[in-house]
C-alpha cells in the first residue's frame, strides 16, 4: 500500500513539470516553426533562383568588362606591371595582364576561390563592386517582380494565351513529363488564378467515413458518368491534411452531401494548419451564443 502511494505521489509530482514543459513547447513552437519555414524559403530561393541568376549576371559582367591582355612589355625587367596608353596593367601568374586597379581591389579581399586567370580576378571584382548582396538582392527582386508583371500582362493579351496554349500542347505530348506538368498546372491555376479561385467553396463533407466530418475545397464539377449514376450533381473536393494543407486527397461527393461553410480560404487554412486549434472568430461567436441560449433555457 505504501509503495502504491509512493508511486502515485511521484506521478502526481511529475505532472506539473510535464505540463510546464508542454506549455513552454506550445509557446516556443509557433515562432520557431515560423523562423524555420522562413529560413527554408530563403535558402531554397537563394539556391534555385538567386544563385543561378547571380552566376549568369556575373558572367555577363565579366564578358562585358574584362580587359585581359597578353604579351605586354614590362616597364622594367624586375617589374610586374606594364603601362599602355597611360594605363597600368599588372601581370598575373598565367602571364596575362589586368588593370592595376582591378588587381589591387581584388587582392584586398581575394575570397576563397583560387585566382589564376584574368577572368578569375574579374569575377571576384564584379562580386566586390557590382554584385554586393545589399545591392544585388533588392535589384534582382524588383526585376523578378517586374518580370512577373509583364508576363502576367502578356498572358492576359490574346497572343499570350495563344503562345501559352501552344506551349501546353507541346509539353502535354511529352511522355513522362505531361503527367507531372498537368498536375502542377492544375494546382497552380487553382491557387493563383483569380477567375477560378473566386468560385471555390469551402465545404464540410463526411470523410473518411459517415459521421466524421472534414473541411475541403470544391475544385469543380466531377465526371458526368458519376452524376448520371447517382442522378444528381457531384463535386470534386480536395481534402487537405493537417498540418500541411498542400497535401491531401481528392474525392468526389454528391452536391447534396456538401455543407457550405461560412469561412474564408485563409481561415480554413489556419484551421487546418493549427490542427483545429484556431477556429474562425465568427464560429466562436456562434458557439458562445449557443451556449448562452442553452443556459438561459435552463
Amino acid at each position: 500500500m505504501n509503495d502504491y502511494q509512493s508511486t502515485s505521489g511521484q506521478r502526481q509530482s511529475s505532472r506539473p513539470f510535464r505540463r510546464a514543459v508542454l506549455r513552454g513547447l506550445a509557446v516556443l513552437s509557433p515562432p520557431l516553426l515560423t523562423v524555420l519555414i522562413i529560413v527554408w524559403t530563403i535558402n531554397t530561393t537563394k539556391s534555385y533562383l538567386f544563385q543561378p541568376v547571380t552566376d549568369w549576371a556575373r558572367e555577363g559582367f565579366v564578358w562585358t568588362l574584362a580587359d585581359v591582355r597578353e604579351d605586354l612589355p614590362l616597364d622594367s625587367p624586375a617589374a610586374e606591371t606594364a603601362t599602355v596608353d597611360g594605363r597600368v596593367f599588372h601581370r598575373l601568374d598565367d602571364e596575362s595582364f589586368i588593370p592595376q586597379e582591378v588587381y589591387e581591389r581584388v587582392r584586398k579581399d581575394p575570397g576563397q576561390t583560387p585566382l589564376i586567370t584574368g577572368e578569375d580576378y574579374y569575377r571576384r571584382y564584379v562580386d566586390l563592386t557590382l554584385l554586393r548582396p545589399y545591392f544585388a538582392i533588392p535589384f534582382f527582386l524588383a526585376l523578378f517582380i517586374l518580370l512577373l508583371y509583364f508576363l502576367g500582362k502578356f498572358m492576359a493579351a490574346g497572343i499570350g494565351g495563344f503562345v501559352a496554349g501552344i506551349f501546353d500542347r507541346v509539353i502535354l505530348h511529352l511522355p513522362g513529363v505531361r503527367a507531372v506538368y498537368s498536375a502542377v498546372k492544375q494546382v497552380s491555376d487553382f491557387f493563383f488564378t483569380q477567375r477560378e479561385f473566386k468560385y471555390t467553396r469551402i465545404v464540410a463533407v463526411e470523410y473518411p467515413r459517415k459521421n466524421m466530418w472534414s473541411v475541403g475545397f470544391v475544385t469543380g464539377d466531377s465526371f458526368a458518368a458519376i452524376a448520371k449514376e447517382v442522378a444528381e450533381p457531384v463535386l470534386i473536393v480536395f481534402i487537405p491534411y493537417s498540418p500541411m494543407p498542400i497535401t491531401g486527397c481528392t474525392i468526389t461527393v454528391r452536391k447534396s452531401e456538401c455543407i457550405d461553410l461560412d469561412i474564408s480560404f485563409d481561415q480554413a487554412c489556419q484551421f487546418i494548419v493549427s490542427c483545429g486549434v484556431v477556429i474562425p472568430p465568427q464560429e466562436n461567436e456562434r458557439l458562445t451564443a449557443d451556449v448562452n441560449e442553452e443556459e438561459i433555457d435552463k
